[in-house]
C-alpha cells in the first residue's frame, strides 16, 4: 500500500494486534468540511492507489466548493445494503454462477460478496390479524408460511455465501433498521 502524500495513515494496537486505519484530524480543514464530504476523503483516502484513486481525486474532493460537478470522484463502498426485492435476485445470479462452476468441475465457493452485504427483508407483511398482542407474532408466521421457498433460498444463502447477511422479516424497513445493529466498527 503506498504510503499517503497527505500523512493521514495511523496505526492502532489492540490485544498486541496493529489496525491501520486513515486519520483526517492530520487536515486542518476537515472540521470545515461537510460530514458528506469527509466520508468521500476518507474513502478516497483509504483507497488511494494512485490510479483509480490519485492525488488529484483526493485535492478536488477538499477543494470540493471549486470543482464542484466538473471533476468525477471515486467512491468505493465497503460495504452494501440492499432490500429484498433487488437482493433476492442477486443471490439468485450468485447461486448461478456457482452452479455453474461447478458444473465445470470448479470450485463454488469462490463466488461470493467481495464487499459485506446486509440483505434486509421488508416488504410489507399483510395484516391477518390485528387488535391482540399476538397479531405481530401471528402476521409473521403467516408472512413465512407465505414465502417458505423464498426464506428457505435466503436461509442457505446465508450459511453458503459470505460476507453476506439476511435481517429478516419484522425488523424494520431498510429505512428503519438501525444501521449501527449492521455496522462492523470499532
Amino acid at each position: 500500500m503506498p504510503k499517503h502524500a497527505f500523512d493521514t495513515e495511523a496505526t492502532l494496537s489492540i490485544a498486541g494486534k496493529k489496525y491501520r486505519y486513515t486519520r483526517l484530524a492530520n487536515f486542518s480543514a476537515v472540521a470545515a468540511l461537510p460530514y458528506s464530504i469527509r466520508i468521500l476523503l476518507e474513502n478516497a483516502l483509504r483507497h488511494r492507489d494512485g490510479f483509480g484513486v490519485t492525488d488529484e481525486h483526493i485535492e478536488a474532493i477538499l477543494n470540493w466548493q471549486k470543482t464542484q460537478g466538473r471533476v468525477s470522484i471515486p467512491f468505493c463502498p465497503e460495504r452494501v445494503l440492499m432490500q429484498d426485492f433487488t437482493g433476492v435476485p442477486a443471490v439468485v445470479d450468485m447461486a448461478s454462477l456457482r452452479a455453474a462452476l461447478a458444473r465445470q468441475g470448479l470450485r463454488a465457493s469462490s463466488i461470493n460478496p467481495r464487499i459485506p452485504v446486509d440483505l434486509v427483508i421488508d416488504h410489507s407483511i399483510q395484516v391477518d390479524r390485528f387488535g391482540s398482542q399476538k397479531a405481530q407474532a401471528a402476521n409473521v408466521a403467516y408472512e413465512y408460511a407465505r414465502n417458505e421457498e423464498r426464506y428457505q433460498l435466503l436461509k442457505w444463502a446465508e450459511g453458503a455465501f459470505t460476507n453476506f447477511r439476511v435481517v429478516p422479516p419484522a425488523k424494520g424497513i431498510c429505512h428503519q433498521v438501525n444501521v449501527e445493529h449492521l455496522a462492523q466498527g470499532v
